[in-house]
């Protein structure tokens, strides 16, 4: 049973959170991440600034590699209008850590996929909700002391301790993961990215 790409397959991105999701997955690809400014624009929706970002890293390494397709992404958490970014301090993850407690928060992935020399080009954007459960004050201590909030937009990863925080979530789960596997799958295969084969393949 395999996954093949037709052609070379470039990740966008240094996440390594989307990588890993990408090789459970048994994809096969290099890793780009594209250079770009992540500062909001004024008058900019989050669903506007996921999407712009994602195609300005997958436009960074499609323009160097015409031939490939190139996947980039770009996840953000939203907080009753509020978008919280990567903490950097324990004092910056706890505050983070207060606004999400006992509330429900958005995540947003803009995801695009490029192939330069084919004129291929998708881009779409996948919406979760997240409902945390309250977190009592020792809780936050101890989880604020790890080294897991700080790489990490709203400091926290569903698939790491901080999914202890968790009570729901609606819509896609790899998507908060940071790569909504269902959408980017299906995406890559309707342009013919790439295919899926059993064991008797080529027999």
């Amino acid at each position: 049973m395999e996954i093949t790409v037709s052609g070379r397959l470039i990740l966008a991105s240094a996440s390594p959170r989307r990588s890993r999701l990408l090789k459970l997955m048994g994809f096969d690809f290099d890793v780009m991440p594209g250079s770009v400014d992540e500062a909001f624009r004024p008058s900019e929706t989050p669903r506007e600034h996921v999407l712009r970002l994602s195609e300005e890293k997958t436009l960074f390494a499609a323009r160097c590699h015409p031939d490939a397709w190139v996947l980039g992404a770009d996840t953000i958490v939203v907080v009753a209008g509020e978008v919280l970014g990567k903490p950097g301090s324990p004092a910056e993850a706890k505050e983070m850590l207060k606004k999400l407690s006992g509330r429900e928060h958005k995540v947003f992935t803009g995801f695009s996929i490029i192939r330069q020399d084919r004129g291929n080009r998708i881009s779409k954007v996948v919406e979760s909700s997240v409902l945390f459960r309250t977190i009592a004050d020792d809780e936050m201590d101890w989880y604020t002391g790890t080294e897991e909030p700080f790489d990490k937009a709203g400091a926290y990863a569903v698939q790491g301790m901080g999914g202890c925080f968790i009570r729901e979530i609606r819509g896609s789960c790899t998507n908060v993961m940071g790569l909504p596997l269902y959408e980017v799958v299906g995406a890559l295969k309707r342009v013919a990215a790439i295919g899926f084969y059993g064991n008797d393949h080529g027999r």
